[in-house]
């Protein structure tokens, strides 16, 4: 008897891959395999394996990926200040690579001829897995049923597994699209779906508290950076980098840090609205910027600010695994060599406020800086700077002048 061929699908239990183990039996002759890469989303792991396989599934691989997530996917997006149109910290986006890349193994080591993914022919991370593989396999064949069947929508999703007695974690009446990792959590669908209604914050809020829920008095919080990475909070060093960023997560949340409604543009065409919580991402970012402040030079510092925006695009692209991406993380890197210090940060219901930065490589110079008398500034020198800096300027108002043009 010929052995079936192995496709490896990214699992995470929720409504779509839960339906699809059953889907692929139903639909191709494999063996299937599902991988839950567990890059932070908590208890939505607990009781997975038992789920898998009463579906149809052969094994389940759960592989812990947070600390390599972190350490190799969220810290060098951190140094590069990278913000996806200036508000999204793209926590679904630099997941899916670091998953898709463990899926990419495992198949090679199950000798897999496919891969599946759940992702919608509408979204984003359809592109981000499917890149990675083309980038690390190029010879896996890729199945992306959303692209094929003929179900249209979550309640059809949900009554294609009532009908085959599958448990799902959503009902029509709560059927918010989620997805949860150690740096965020994102909602998407029903009433959010209309940019014109606020979110219901008391329903939705699953990591923090509402800044009208979080406490009347501020929390002060100490980040220590070594070359642009977090290492220590308030005095105490992690030598796990998921560790930090749950520290963080725990203290930001606490204080109402973190939301972001956002209207994005999407990498295939259309607009879509969330609401994402990243407590401990917004503290980081934060904390990072104000670092940079004093440790930067202004045209180091102004070249990475365009930077980030391209940096944010090649990882919502999902184009992590490129050349380009790759050289622009090595610059990164080389700015980061003296963004070592520590900042004091201000949490009060929802708002992130510096409060103190100090590094051994800042660059202010408070002696040069004074609004008082000092003898390393002489006031005079700007005149002659201000007259060559503003003499493009002058003679252009020459030449009006002498043509007649009125300046004013």
């Amino acid at each position: 008897m010929a052995t079936k061929e192995k496709v490896i699908l990214a699992y995470s239990g929720g409504l779509d891959t839960s339906i699809i183990i059953p889907w692929l039996k139903e639909n191709y002759d494999y063996e299937v395999i599902a991988v839950c890469g567990d890059v932070g989303q908590g208890k939505e792991t607990e009781g997975l394996e038992e789920k898998a396989l009463k579906t149809g599934a052969s094994k389940l691989y759960i592989e812990n990926l947070q600390e390599e997530y972190v350490r190799d996917f969220i810290w060098p997006t951190l140094k590069a200040g990278a913000l996806y149109e200036g508000k999204y910290m793209l926590g679904t986006s630099h997941a899916r690579p670091c998953i898709a890349k463990r899926i990419v193994e495992i198949a090679e080591k199950e000798g897999a001829t496919a891969i599946c993914h759940g992702c919608t022919g509408k979204g984003n991370d359809q592109v981000r897995f499917e890149l990675t593989v083309k980038a690390l396999a190029p010879h896996l064949k890729i199945i992306a049923p959303w692209r094929i069947w003929d179900i249209k929508s979550r309640d059809e999703e949900i009554e294609y597994a009532e009908a085959r007695g599958i448990p799902v974690p959503v009902t029509k009446e709560d059927n918010y699209s989620m997805d949860r990792n150690i740096w965020h959590l994102s909602h998407e669908g029903m009433d959010l779906e209309d940019p014109a209604n606020e979110p219901n914050y008391d329903k939705i809020l699953k990591l923090m508290v509402s800044p009208e829920n979080a406490p009347d008095t501020p929390t002060y919080v100490e980040i220590e950076f070594e070359k642009g990475i977090p290492v220590a909070i308030d005095g105490v060093r992690y030598e796990s980098a998921a560790d930090l960023v749950k520290k963080a997560n725990e203290l930001a949340a606490a204080n109402g840090v973190g939301i972001d409604d956002i209207v994005e543009n999407r990498l295939v065409g259309m607009k879509s609205r969330g609401v994402y919580e990243t407590p401990g991402g917004t503290l980081l970012y934060a904390a990072h910027k104000e670092l940079e402040y004093l440790c930067l030079d202004k045209m180091t510092l102004h070249y990475k600010l365009d930077l980030a925006n391209k940096f944010a695009d090649l990882v919502y692209d999902g184009l992590w695994y490129t050349p380009l991406r790759e050289a622009m993380s090595a610059f990164v890197d080389s700015t980061q060599e003296t963004v070592t210090g520590t900042v004091r940060m201000k949490l009060y219901k929802g708002n992130c406020m510096p409060a103190g930065t100090k590094s051994p490589y800042s660059l202010y110079d408070e002696e040069i800086a004074t609004f008082d008398e000092d003898e390393v500034y002489d006031q005079k020198d700007a005149g002659g700077f201000i007259n060559l800096f503003g003499l493009p300027l002058k003679v252009r108002a020459m030449m009006k002048k002498k043509n007649g043009e009125k300046l004013v």
